[in-house]
């Protein structure tokens, strides 16, 4: 559900110097198959980030400050994220499966926080 994608992206990873990540197809749509998106501390700005990487040689890779930019801007053509939401399939969150992770996510039981997001050299 889209509410359960927002209260994930709502997570305060400035405050716990993490990082979330989702791995992601979008169904019927063999150039969207293995992408990915998520939210991280961008140090250079001194606040969170949201950001896409849709194919692997790097060409739709995007960021955005805010949710409500990430969320609609029209980087799958002429759609955005919101307005395909049904056709997302998540493969991961966090590198885990996606049902041992999201109650983390939605306060429903706790969960190890992630170790902190360490800076690609």
């Amino acid at each position: 559900m889209f509410n359960d994608f927002e209260q994930i992206m709502s997570y305060d990873v400035v405050r716990d110097n993490a990082c979330i990540e989702m791995e992601f197809c979008v169904e019927g749509n063999k150039g969207y198959n293995s992408c990915w998106l998520g939210k991280t501390f961008s140090k250079e700005r001194d606040k969170s980030e949201y950001w896409f990487g849709l194919t692997k040689d790097g060409t739709q890779a995007y960021e955005f400050d805010t949710f409500a930019k990430f969320i609609s801007a029209k980087v799958f053509g002429d759609s955005c994220l919101k307005e395909i939401w049904d056709l997302i399939y998540i493969y991961s969150l966090d590198g885990c499966d996606v049902k041992e992770r999201l109650p983390f996510y939605l306060g429903l039981e706790d969960g190890p926080i992630r170790s902190a997001a360490i800076p690609l050299a």
